[in-house]
């Protein structure tokens, strides 16, 4: 005979209901189970995406890939040494000799002592924007090299620029700073045909920014007020097959610019000048 389910207790109605329950409940649950998933892998995708994006962002060092030859004109230890420096070399339109000792401030401050400590300040400046640096001489050797070697590591090197670091010595009352750039010259080993163009134009580059970071003007001595001068007795640039050029930052003769020159904070600023013209040849 059938029951009657009303007259059954509400535990026994409980028991019969769950059986029904839970495989709608289990249902339930795994139809949700792969939204969720979804979800989830949504995040973590976009997530990763950005995290590629924020790194491919990151933009490459402005000089990366380039080649800058620092040349420190002369060397502490060319005084000790002055037989071997006086022997003439071959610059090819002429000889000259080997290199010279330098000027220096009336107290004493060598010029070759200023060019080494303003060419570190410079390397360091290229390098954290990228550039790969090759310094001349590092006073790692007893004299020189000489002004025909000297050339000859800027062309090995296959540099983008090369800039010689200089201070003049001139009479006093001579102020400023200039560029010396490479002439037409043709002859035994010098061919400066296809430099003096991008040469004059790093030299243009590196007068403007040498200024703005010092405040130094052009020399007043040369170069009719352009802080450029043309030369073509000089080695270094004679017989260079790659953009060069020579700078004079002031005179080491005349008290005014030797204040200026003996000063470690100007010496930071002429660095900074020097690579901000450099990088602005090199970025077009």
């Amino acid at each position: 005979m059938p029951y009657d389910h009303r007259k059954l207790p509400h535990r026994k109605l409980l028991a019969l209901a769950l059986p029904l329950a839970l495989p709608l409940a289990l249902t339930a649950c795994t139809a949700e189970a792969p939204q969720g998933s979804r979800s989830g892998d949504a995040k973590h995708t976009a997530a990763t995406a950005t995290a590629s994006t924020a790194g491919a962002a990151r933009p490459a060092p402005p000089l990366a890939g380039r080649t800058v030859v620092v040349d420190p004109g002369h060397n502490p230890g060319n005084f000790r040494h002055t037989t071997e420096i006086n022997k003439k070399v071959d610059i090819g339109t002429n000889h000259k000799e080997c290199d010279t000792t330098g000027t220096s401030t009336n107290a004493g401050y060598t010029e070759a002592a200023f060019t080494l400590d303003v060419s570190h300040r410079l390397r360091d400046l290229l390098v954290k924007q990228g550039a790969k640096v090759v310094l001349v001489h590092d006073a790692d050797r007893p004299y020189g090299p000489c002004i025909d070697e000297r050339a000859r590591i800027g062309n090995t090197a296959g540099a983008d620029a090369v800039v010689s670091v200089h201070a003049d010595g001139s009479a006093v009352g001579n102020r400023g700073f200039h560029v010396i750039l490479p002439a037409r010259v043709s002859g035994g080993g010098a061919d400066t045909a296809k430099i003096v163009g991008p040469s004059r134009t790093l030299g243009e580059k590196l007068a403007a920014a040498f200024a703005r970071a010092t405040g130094a003007r052009p020399a007043n001595y040369l170069g009719a007020g352009t802080g450029l001068d043309v030369r073509d007795d000089l080695g270094g640039l004679n017989l260079s097959t790659v953009p060069k050029v020579f700078l004079e930052c002031g005179n080491m003769r005349d008290p005014k610019d030797a204040a200026l020159l003996t000063d470690p904070a100007w010496r930071q600023r002429a660095a900074q000048g020097i690579a901000d013209g450099i990088g602005a040849y090199l970025e077009g």
